[in-house]
């Protein structure tokens, strides 16, 4: 492997880590701190929200600064993937796939750079390399990948019961009701309360997108 190869290794590396880790701190810190973050995992589904919004700052600042480091690399992207995988699934594939429509584009393109990451491996100057570890090539990806689809599905199996919601359907019965009265020349009178203010915890999930 070159040199230019190992830097090029080392700048994805110390990107996707960065941006895993300022995602974690800004559940953290940022925004609605810990509690907007349990809220918007809530609202997505998931029990327990605080200890969904620890978790997911303890995940990716761990996994960013792994990365960084190049230690223990294959584990890392695993939890790149898991992560990423988790807000597609939830969050983002209910909205299509371009980020401009918060769609999956983003944590898609995550997800697949982690996984490449994984099978090339950290390059030379990394922990890693240093300890004498390589677990890069088809062994370093299915490790990562492999890791990341069982913590996703365990997650989801344990935690995810997300509230049937019967709002769409409510609102379509309201407008056909009123498009009746309309016709018929009287004054719709609205039975439907007014709808709870949207959440303002949506932004505190810029981590995970």
């Amino acid at each position: 492997m070159s040199d230019a190869d190992v830097a090029v290794l080392l700048l994805v590396r110390v990107v996707v880590g960065l941006v895993m880790l300022l995602h974690g701190l800004n559940h953290w810190r940022g925004g609605g701190r810990i509690e907007g973050t349990a809220r918007w995992f809530t609202g997505l589904g998931l029990r327990q929200g605080v200890l969904q919004a620890w978790a997911s700052v303890v995940t990716e600042v761990g996994a960013g600064a792994l990365l960084v480091l190049g230690l223990l690399t294959q584990f890392a992207c695993a939890a790149v993937i898991s992560v990423m995988l988790v807000a597609g699934l939830l969050a983002h594939r209910p909205n299509g796939f371009f980020v401009f429509k918060d769609g999956y584009e983003y944590v898609l393109t995550l997800a697949v750079v982690a996984l490449a990451l994984a099978v090339l491996g950290p390059g030379r100057w990394s922990v890693d390399h240093a300890a004498g570890v390589d677990l890069s090539g088809w062994t370093g990806g299915a490790i990562a990948l492999g890791v990341a689809v069982v913590a996703t599905g365990g997650l989801l199996g344990t935690f995810w019961r997300p509230e049937p919601r019967a709002d769409a359907e409510s609102e379509a019965d309201a407008q056909s009701e009123a498009g009746a009265e309309s016709e018929s020349g009287t004054e719709p009178q609205s039975t439907v309360e007014d709808p709870a203010p949207q959440s303002t915890t949506a932004p505190f999930d810029q981590e995970a997108r």
